[in-house]
């Protein structure tokens, strides 16, 4: 039982640790998705900020207009009055309290936009900054899980866990002992056959100098002289 206790517990090991890598990979997957969703809804901010922008403008240059009227309709009821035609300056002057009045309410509206335009920019700048940041997160995640998996194959193939390799090294090993076997048997028959011509034996005494001595050039003539 305790047997097949252990069996249980390591397939379920194996189990868990294809699940965590299941999970695992989702998460990463699931991350790029979140990223491509932010993407594209900076995309649209980006979008949206430019279309506010552009009716800013339009109002800045419609409060613009409505000023330089406003100051038209001023110098000229101040005219009028000057002129003693106070009749057309109150004309001139209820036309100016119109402009005013326009004015005031594009001038809200201008400030409103500029607001907007102002909070987008800083959420989109924000936004900038948290999706990079996240990009690069992912991006070291999987650089590091891709160089881990690598060195984890590298440290198992160094190692001899990999099946290829234990077969190779040990082919190699048996081809070296048969080399040295091979070697031995070569060796072990040349000796033999020193031992039956008594190569053994004349090798031993000429190293002791008792045969096999060689006459160097000058005993050669030493012994002519000698002779004649």
């Amino acid at each position: 039982m305790g047997f097949l206790n252990n069996v249980l517990k390591t397939i379920q090991s194996y189990g868990n640790e294809a699940n965590d890598a299941f999970v695992d990979t989702q998460g990463i997957r699931i991350m790029e998705q979140e990223i491509r969703d932010a993407d594209e809804s900076q995309r649209k901010a980006h979008e949206s900020l430019t279309e506010v922008m552009a009716e800013q403008k339009r109002i800045a240059r419609k409060v613009a207009d409505l000023t330089a009227s406003t100051e038209e309709y001023g110098a000229a009821i101040a005219k009028l009055l000057d002129a003693g035609n106070e009749s057309l300056a109150l004309e001139t002057a209820e036309k100016l309290a119109e402009l005013e009045t326009d004015l005031d309410s594009n001038q809200a509206i201008l400030d409103s936009y500029t607001y907007q335009v102002n909070e987008l920019k800083v959420i989109i700048k924000d936004s900038n900054k948290q999706v990079a940041a996240l990009k690069r997160e992912v991006s070291i995640i999987k650089s590091t899980e891709a160089a881990q998996k690598a060195s984890e194959a590298t440290a198992a193939q160094y190692s001899g866990t990999n099946s290829s390799l234990r077969s190779a090294t040990a082919s190699m090993d048996r081809i070296k002992a048969k080399q040295q076997k091979r070697k031995d048997k070569m060796n072990a028959a040349r000796e033999l056959e020193k031992e039956s011509n008594g190569g053994d034996l004349k090798e031993k005494l000429a190293a002791a100098g008792v045969i096999g001595s060689q006459s160097s050039a000058s005993d050669i003539l030493n012994r002519y002289k000698k002779e004649s």
